[in-house]
């Protein structure tokens, strides 16, 4: 059964080799945590910051999801601990393809909230700074299993444990490993975004833009 391994909430905390704060640090909570859909610069999940509002946050970045099952992989090729959260993700889901999703594909969690995938996590250099891993975000995008952004369809509550139903998947075949791969390293692959019907007005535009130079 796919579910809710953690549900992981960050509050802005000074971050080793970087100025200011930053609420990537994101960590298990044991409660149910209210989630719904967010105003711009602003975190999906209740009690999650949002630090760096120029490029996270909103409704398309409402929720951030990674897979144990990636999680586990990163650990054991990086050969150190890597705890639910460690990547700034609000679920860290088992079970669920998150590389594979499509987008506009609908996650029914627990009884009552609704999520669409959106797009990939792109990594940035606060990223790196807090894994502290040499060459990291050049590694991250190699690899191209970077998790996925939701955004909030119906608002509710969610917990560990909860179960993770995919109750729509629009079969056009742009995963949200594709999107990655297109945006970093297969700009060849851009055109073929173009195919999802529910991509953001953002990176519709963002596409559009690239194809025309």
């Amino acid at each position: 059964m796919a579910n809710v391994l953690s549900v992981n909430v960050g509050v802005a905390r000074p971050v080793e080799g970087k100025s200011g704060l930053s609420a990537i640090d994101k960590r298990p909570v044991d409660h149910p945590v209210a989630v719904r859909e967010p105003g711009p610069a602003a975190s999906g999940v209740a009690g999650d910051e949002i630090c760096d509002k120029k490029h996270h946050g909103g409704p398309d970045q409402a929720v951030y999801a990674y897979a144990r099952e990636d999680l586990d992989a990163w650990q054991t090729e990086l050969a150190t601990p890597l705890p639910s959260g460690v990547f700034g993700e609000n679920l860290t889901t088992r079970g669920v393809d998150v590389t594979g999703a499509e987008v506009g594909e609908r996650w029914r969690i627990g009884p009552d909230l609704e999520l669409q995938v959106t797009e990939p996590r792109v990594p940035c250099r606060v990223f790196a700074v807090w894994m502290a891993q040499q060459g990291w975000i050049k590694t991250f995008t190699q690899r191209a299993i970077p998790g996925a952004y939701l955004k909030v369809i119906t608002p509710g509550s969610v917990s560990a444990g909860d179960e993770i139903t995919v109750v729509h998947r629009p079969g056009h075949g742009v995963t949200i490993g594709m999107m990655f791969r297109a945006i970093t390293t297969e700009s060849e692959l851009l055109p073929d975004l173009l195919a999802a019907d529910d991509l953001s007005d953002d990176l519709r535009s963002w596409i559009t833009t690239r194809l025309a130079k």
